[in-house]
């Protein structure tokens, strides 16, 4: 017979040998926060990721997921790398997440490593791992263990290291020894809703994915709304604004794992040179990048509204070519960018490109751009 206390003690030393700083270990069940999630969803509040929709029944009770769970286990790892990077409008901002390889294949390897270490210590175990992979919500779960708690921002918070950390689950048949959970450690903090630049923290624990520049830069495949565009900056691939401002990541450790660091020098990338890229190109050099979810023809569209909310003239001419790109969706945007900027040359691009564009979406963009009055001078 199992004895409860020793393999979860077992499996706790082995998961931090592995390089999860913490975890959580529940009993399974239906889901916490679950007529939350309910609402989230009848609210249209997840946008286009239907397949949160779709998966709902799994989500909200792990049993149909694997046959027989018992637990579960939530594991954390530190992906924070140290120092801010400086802001400079034409050059990127990206989430912490992206800076290195895709978290997804060392999470997965190293779940795999610790779900076959429990087999080994307990041969009749049978589980079924994730890192964002699969139908599981693992931030609730998260919340409902020792692991952390909820922050107002929705993002799991601990006290030991923030929230800056990866989140991979275990579904197991075997019975644990189970944690009261974490407490609540928000307090009356507002800082994360009052940092975010859509104000997309709808309220406290509900984050409105259509307003959320994570959801628009990396989970929107098409058009991003256009009263939201000049609140993106030069943010290209998620952002951590809400992150950044919370106090509990005054405890932010730098992760020892070297694979989430920048491995590219010349981060932040420059915005002019990635407008440019190709789908090729975009293929060799984000292959081990989380950044590849948003493809190439997502990443250019940012892109170009980052280099239109830079209202840099130097920008006209890598966008006047981005209006003859083979993507309708990156030359609508670079459209509207040229809009932005507004000086007679990004005007005369525009003029030029309504004689020979064929889309009526990207049309509308260009009407719609030279009929932007021209933006206020920056000052330097």
């Amino acid at each position: 017979m199992t004895d409860n206390s020793s393999i979860t003690t077992r499996i706790r030393e082995e998961a931090r040998r592995l390089g999860f700083f913490k975890m959580g270990v529940v009993a399974a069940g239906p889901v916490p926060w679950r007529q939350h999630f309910d609402v989230w969803l009848a609210q249209g509040q997840h946008g286009e990721m239907t397949y949160l929709e779709r998966q709902a029944a799994k989500r909200e009770d792990p049993s149909l997921v694997l046959n027989n769970v018992r637990s579960i286990l939530i594991l954390a790892m530190n992906y924070h790398t140290g120092d801010d990077i400086p802001v400079d409008p034409l050059r990127s901002r990206i989430s912490r997440h992206a800076w290195g390889d895709d978290y997804h294949r060392l999470m997965t390897d190293r779940l795999r490593a610790l779900e076959e270490f429990i087999r080994r210590e307990e041969p009749e175990a049978r589980g079924l791992f994730y890192a964002d992979t699969g139908p599981v919500m693992e931030k609730a779960w998260g919340a409902h263990s020792m692991l952390g708690w909820m922050g107002k921002h929705s993002n799991l918070i601990t006290r030991e290291q923030g929230s800056w950390f990866f989140v991979g689950v275990i579904l197991l048949n075997l019975e644990m020894e189970y944690n009261a959970a974490e407490r609540d450690y928000c307090g009356s903090c507002t800082r994360c809703i009052r940092a975010c630049p859509t104000d997309a923290i709808v309220a406290p624990h509900v984050v409105d994915a259509r307003l959320c520049i994570s959801y628009l830069t990396i989970e929107l495949k098409g058009a991003i709304p256009r009263h939201l565009r000049p609140l993106i900056g030069n943010r290209i691939f998620g952002c951590d604004d809400c992150q950044e401002v919370c106090p509990w990541n005054r405890f932010a450790v730098a992760t020892a794992e070297r694979a989430f660091w920048p491995h590219n020098s010349s981060y932040p990338f420059a915005l002019v040179h990635l407008a440019q890229i190709t789908k090729e190109e975009f293929n060799a050099r984000f292959k081990n990048s989380p950044i590849r979810r948003a493809k190439r023809d997502g990443l250019v569209r940012n892109v170009v509204v980052a280099l239109g909310n830079s209202q840099r003239p130097e920008a006209v001419p890598v966008l006047t070519r981005a209006l003859n790109d083979g993507s309708a969706l990156v030359r609508g945007h670079a459209a509207w960018a040229l809009g932005q900027i507004g000086v007679d040359g990004a005007r005369t691009s525009l003029a030029q490109a309504r004689r020979v564009e064929p889309d009526p979406t990207v049309l509308e963009e260009i009407e719609l751009a030279l009929n932007t009055p021209p933006a206020k001078k920056l000052k330097v």
